[in-house]
């Protein structure tokens, strides 16, 4: 068996692979097509495009719509909750950085 960095990268284990169509997106999460097309609306998760022009889903955006949904299901408005995890995801990527600066200072 050849080593793992020879290996061609399987897109089904890539999380930004665009696998799925809207419809299976929309039963994996328990939602509606509508729901996910809102998500696109309030610029939370952009799909990729299929060359028929049709909308499909990575594993890293169903994600994404899962936690929208959880959101949603508590009370709060779609637009909101768009909202939130926007700003949850710059929170977790400024902590990152910030982390990341901090161990280089301690190593220097």
């Amino acid at each position: 068996m050849p080593p793992r960095s020879t290996r061609p990268v399987d897109k089904f284990d890539d999380d930004d692979y665009a696998a799925y169509t809207m419809g299976r997106a929309a039963e994996m999460l328990g939602t509606t097509p509508a729901f996910l097309r809102a998500l696109g609306e309030h610029r939370l998760i952009t799909p990729l495009r299929s060359e028929g022009g049709h909308r499909r889903y990575s594993r890293y955006q169903l994600r994404i719509a899962a936690r929208a949904r959880e959101l949603v299901d508590a009370g709060t408005p779609i637009e909101a909750a768009c909202r939130i995890i926007i700003l949850e995801d710059q929170l977790e990527e400024a902590q990152r950085i910030n982390e990341e600066l901090r161990t280089r200072g301690a190593t220097s």
